[in-house]
């Protein structure tokens, strides 16, 4: 250990130590700074100047721009609030129709499908070759008609065989009766035993019976003769052939020869909602005959005409519907067998109802209502009962009476109390035609139930309305000035009302003729 160097030990400064701090090793005082100038402010560079410029200027863009879109939809606001719907300087052009009564025919529509009285699959009731075909593919027959002729010629050998069994037997009889005859002369007289006599009975018997037996074997092979000439069992149209001639044709096959369907008389079936069942059984139950008519599938075209055959007796529990078939003369063959079609079940007739045309009814809170026109040329909302309806007209049963006035065209920018003014051309005088003229009977322009009937009210009063230009131009345009000057906003609808069909009637009519007398 004593030669190993001795490492020098480091000792802390002398303040830390305790030791008392010598002058030397004290740092000298630095002599005092004189106090610093005063700030001067300059002013912001060019750049901050910049951007607070462009900061104020796109402020002030701002603001302008909200000015203007503020004050566009205030302006746009005012004007469609001059130009709306129930806004209106003058009084509304509108069309018009008086209450009528008439007849309402109460008609039931459903969709059916024609079925056949009677679908008969021919086939042969005897094994044999097929020889001849005698119908064509499509053709009518009646009910015996030949179709079909089978080769006789084996049940021709069979039957002759029969009648000779026959022969042969029948003479075996007549012995045995001869000999019958003899036995009774010989007991009457005790040639021979009782026993022999008895036994001859017996065997006269049973020849008779051999008889019997030959005869209906000959019965049969007659009547296998007359199967081998195959005739219709029932009237109808023959459809396609399944077997062409020379093939062998057996009772077992499952195709057949041809399939019949009768035409004439033909049926619909078709279903009805059981809520309708009750109406229907009570008009069946007072003996009335309920006409029906089949339409095409798209209801415009009316196929045949018919009646009500009968009611299916039970409720189809998945459907909650019942079955109804009609029959149908087909006289022009127009219903062909599984067609659909769209039938009309003409229940009763509601008489003089009042008639109001579809287009005056009207929905909204107070349920359904029409436009009545009062004295003053005001108009009224007047709740109404609906009832029966066609594809015209409407029948009415409570809240008018007939020769009331109601508003047909231009009742979608009316309000109560609102003032009016009735077309020339559809004036108080037109009434609706009579629902009950035509009935169930008349072919429909459309679908049943699918008309609309205010399309037709207004391509009628625009043809009123072109045929009143035609015959005085002049007085359309005078009636134009007027009604312009009057009434500005009426013949310049707003857009939006435009284009949601709320153009009053008239206004195009109006603004036609102003164009022209511009020109």
């Amino acid at each position: 250990m004593d030669d190993q160097p001795s490492e020098p030990i480091a000792l802390p400064p002398p303040h830390e130590r305790g030791d008392p701090p010598d002058h030397d090793t004290l740092p000298k005082a630095k002599p005092a700074l004189p106090p610093p100038p005063e700030r001067v402010l300059l002013p912001p560079p060019a750049e901050k100047r910049s951007r607070w410029g462009g900061l104020i200027a796109l402020l002030l863009v701002l603001l302008i721009v909200a000015a203007l879109v503020a004050w566009v939809m205030l302006r746009s606001g005012q004007q469609h609030a001059a130009s709306g719907r129930f806004q209106s300087s003058g009084p509304m052009p509108v069309g018009t129709a008086s209450v009528a009564k008439g007849d309402m025919p109460i008609v039931l529509t459903a969709l059916g499908t024609v079925t056949p009285l009677a679908t008969v699959t021919v086939k042969t009731q005897i094994n044999g070759q097929l020889i001849d075909v005698a119908f064509k593919e499509g053709q009518m027959v009646n009910k015996g008609d030949l179709l079909a002729q089978i080769d006789p010629r084996p049940y021709q050998v069979a039957l002759a065989q029969a009648e000779g069994q026959l022969a042969k037997d029948r003479a075996a009889l007549a012995n045995a009766e001869t000999d019958l005859a003899r036995y009774r002369t010989l007991v009457s007289q005790n040639s021979i035993a009782r026993q022999t006599l008895d036994t001859q009975v017996a065997t006269v018997a049973q020849d008779r019976a051999t008889i019997q037996a030959d005869q209906a074997q000959v019965d049969a092979q007659k009547l296998n003769l007359t199967y081998c000439r195959i005739v219709a069992p029932v009237g109808g149209r023959v459809g396609l052939r399944q077997v062409d001639p020379g093939n062998y044709v057996q009772t077992s096959d499952a195709t057949g020869l041809v399939v019949i369907t009768q035409l004439q008389p033909i049926s619909v079936i078709f279903t009805l909602p059981e809520d309708n069942l009750q109406t229907v059984m009570q008009r069946i139950h007072a003996g009335a005959t309920l006409s029906v008519t089949a339409y095409d599938r798209t209801g415009a075209t009316l196929l045949d005409t018919g009646s009500l055959a009968t009611v299916d007796n039970q409720i189809d529990t998945t459907t909650g519907t019942v079955k109804l078939r009609s029959d149908f003369n087909n006289p022009g063959q127009t219903l062909f067998p599984n067609q659909f079609v769209n039938v009309r079940l003409l229940v009763d007739t509601l008489h003089d109802a009042s008639l109001v045309p579809s287009a005056a009814i009207q929905r909204g809170a107070p349920g359904t209502f029409v436009y009545l026109v009062k004295s003053g040329n005001t108009v009224t909302a007047q709740p109404v009962t609906l009832g029966p309806n066609d594809s015209e007209n409407v029948a009415i049963t409570k809240g008018l009476q007939p020769g009331q006035v109601v508003v047909t065209d231009g009742a979608d920018r009316l309000k109560d109390g609102a003032k009016v003014r009735v077309s020339e051309n559809d004036g108080a005088g037109s009434t609706p035609p009579a629902a009950g003229s035509g009935g169930a009977n008349q072919t429909p322009t459309a679908a049943p139930n699918t008309a609309s009937p205010g399309s037709a009210n207004s391509s009628n009063s625009d043809s009123s309305s072109s045929k009143s230009d035609t015959a005085d131009p002049d007085a359309g345009k005078s009636d134009a000035s007027k009604s312009d000057a009057a009434n500005p906003d009426t013949t310049k609808p707003d857009a939006a009302d435009t284009d949601k069909g709320d153009t009053p009637a008239g206004a195009h009519k109006h603004s036609g003729k102003r164009r022209r007398s511009t020109e």
